[in-house]
C-alpha cells in the first residue's frame, strides 16, 4: 500500500511539472550581434554631405543689392557730364537749371560727347540709354533731405540768384552730404584748412553770406579738372568734353558720408561703354583721396591759365595764355604750388607745371571766366584773388598774380558801370 501510494504520489509531481512547462513561455534566445564593415578613412556620413549641400547653396545665393542713391545736381551744365557716368551705376539725379534747359532734358535726356585715346571720332553718352534716371527742374520745391548727396555745380555767383539761394540755405540745413563741383572753393570748405583768417577772405566771394548756415565738415570739394563747353550750335542738352581728365575729390569728415564718395568711384570705374568695337573703358573717372589739399592743385591751373586769358582789352586762349609767357606762367605756377605746401599739402597732393603745360597745349578756347567779362558779367568767380588773400596771410606775393587780380577788378568794375547805365 505504501508503495502503491508513493507511486501515485510521484506521477501527480511529475504530471504538474509537464503542466507547468506547457504554461511557461518560451524564451527567445538572443541573437548574436551582427559586426558592421569598419568604416573606410575616405568615408561621408549622410549628414556631412547635407551640411556640405547647404554651404553650397548659400556660397551661389548673390549678396543683396546696395540701394541706389539719390543723387541733387545745382547746375546741369558741367553737372552734366559727372551725372552721366553717375548715371551709370543705377542711380538717379534731379538737376537743377532753368527752365527751358530743364524742359529739355525732360523730353530728350542730354548728351556727353567724349574724346577717346586711339579713336577718330568721340563717342557719345546718351542720357536716356543708361541704367539711372535723369529729371530736372527748377529750385522751387526741392527738398534736399530727400537725396543722399547734393552737388553744386554752378559758378559761385549764382548762389545769391534769387531761388537758389533759399535752395542752397535748405542744403545747409539738411546737413545732407554736400560736394562742390566748383573752381572756387565754398568758404566752409576753405574753414577746413587751419590756420586761416576766414573772415580776410570774404572779399573773394560775391556774397560770403551764401554759405554761413553749412557745416564745414558736411561739405567737401571736387576738382573739376576736365573741361568741356556746349557747343553754340547745339542745343543746350549737349555737352563736349575738350581735356578728359580726372574729377578729384577730398574726402568728408564723416566715413559714412566718404563711403558715397567711394563707392560712386566704384561704380564709374566698372563702366564699359558698348561701342561698335565692342565694349570699351572710358576716360573721366572720379577719384577719392583723404588729403583735403588734393582739390586744390587746380588753384596753380587757375592762376597760371584761366585767369590770364583776361587781357586788358580781350581776352585769349589758355593755351596762349600759358605758352606766348612760358616762364612767367611757371613762376605763377609754381608759386601757387608752394603757397599750397605751406597750407599743409603735400608735393604729391600737386601737378607738376610739365603735365599740366602739355595738357594746356589743347586748349583751344579762352576760359569760362575771360568769357563771362567778355560778354558783360558784373561777376565772376575770383579765385585769382582768393588766392592773393590767402598769399598775404602767410607773408607772400607774386607781381604778375597782384597785377593780374587788379586787372579783373578794373574790368568787372567796367562791366557794372555798363549795366547801370
Amino acid at each position: 500500500m505504501a508503495k502503491a501510494q508513493k507511486r501515485k504520489t510521484k506521477t501527480k509531481v511529475r504530471k504538474a511539472k509537464r503542466a507547468a512547462a506547457v504554461r511557461k513561455p518560451k524564451t527567445k534566445k538572443a541573437k548574436r550581434p551582427v559586426k558592421k564593415p569598419a568604416r573606410k578613412a575616405n568615408a561621408t556620413k549622410p549628414k556631412a554631405v547635407k551640411s556640405k549641400a547647404k554651404k553650397s547653396v548659400a556660397k551661389k545665393t548673390p549678396p543683396p543689392k546696395a540701394k541706389t542713391l539719390k543723387i541733387l545736381m545745382m547746375g546741369a551744365s558741367y553737372g552734366s557730364l559727372l551725372a552721366s557716368k553717375i548715371l551709370f551705376g543705377g542711380h538717379s539725379i534731379h538737376l537743377v537749371c532753368l527752365p527751358a534747359e530743364a524742359d529739355l532734358i525732360n523730353a530728350e535726356g542730354f548728351r556727353v560727347r567724349m574724346p577717346i585715346r586711339g579713336r577718330a571720332e568721340r563717342i557719345e553718352i546718351d542720357s536716356r540709354k543708361l541704367p539711372g534716371k535723369v529729371t530736372a527742374g527748377g529750385a522751387a520745391g526741392v527738398n534736399p533731405a530727400d537725396y543722399d548727396l547734393v552737388g553744386l555745380a554752378m559758378q559761385e555767383p549764382q548762389y545769391r540768384s534769387p531761388g537758389v539761394r533759399e535752395l542752397l540755405d535748405a542744403v545747409a540745413k539738411s546737413r545732407v552730404p554736400c560736394m562742390s563741383i566748383m573752381n572756387m572753393p565754398p568758404l566752409p570748405y576753405v574753414k577746413r584748412i587751419p590756420g586761416l583768417d576766414y573772415e580776410a577772405l570774404k572779399p573773394a566771394y560775391t556774397d560770403p553770406t551764401v554759405w554761413d548756415n553749412f557745416d564745414p565738415g558736411t561739405l567737401t570739394l571736387c576738382s573739376p579738372d576736365p573741361q568741356a563747353i556746349r557747343p553754340p550750335e547745339e542745343k543746350v542738352n549737349v555737352l563736349m568734353v575738350t581735356l578728359p581728365t580726372n574729377f578729384k575729390v577730398a574726402r568728408f569728415d564723416s566715413a559714412k558720408s566718404t563711403a558715397i564718395l567711394r563707392r560712386l568711384e566704384s561704380d564709374i570705374d566698372a563702366v564699359r561703354f558698348d561701342a561698335p568695337e565692342g565694349k570699351i573703358e572710358l576716360p573721366v573717372k572720379l577719384r577719392v583721396h583723404d588729403s583735403i589739399f588734393v582739390p586744390l592743385a587746380k588753384w596753380a591751373m587757375l592762376l597760371a591759365g584761366n585767369y590770364r586769358c583776361i587781357t586788358q582789352d580781350g581776352m585769349r586762349t589758355a593755351q596762349e595764355a600759358v605758352h606766348s609767357n612760358l616762364e612767367e606762367a611757371k613762376s605763377v605756377y609754381n608759386f601757387v604750388n608752394d603757397l599750397c605746401v605751406k597750407l599743409g599739402a603735400s608735393p604729391d597732393d600737386l601737378v607738376p607745371f610739365e603735365k599740366y603745360a602739355a595738357a594746356a597745349q589743347s586748349l583751344t578756347r579762352p576760359a569760362s571766366a575771360a568769357r563771362a567779362l567778355q560778354n558783360g558779367a558784373p561777376n565772376i568767380e575770383r579765385a585769382d584773388k582768393l588766392v592773393q588773400l590767402i598769399a598775404r596771410q602767410k607773408g607772400l606775393s607774386h607781381p604778375a598774380i597782384d597785377a593780374q587780380v587788379a586787372l579783373v577788378d578794373s574790368r568787372l568794375e567796367a562791366n557794372r558801370k555798363k549795366a547801370a547805365v
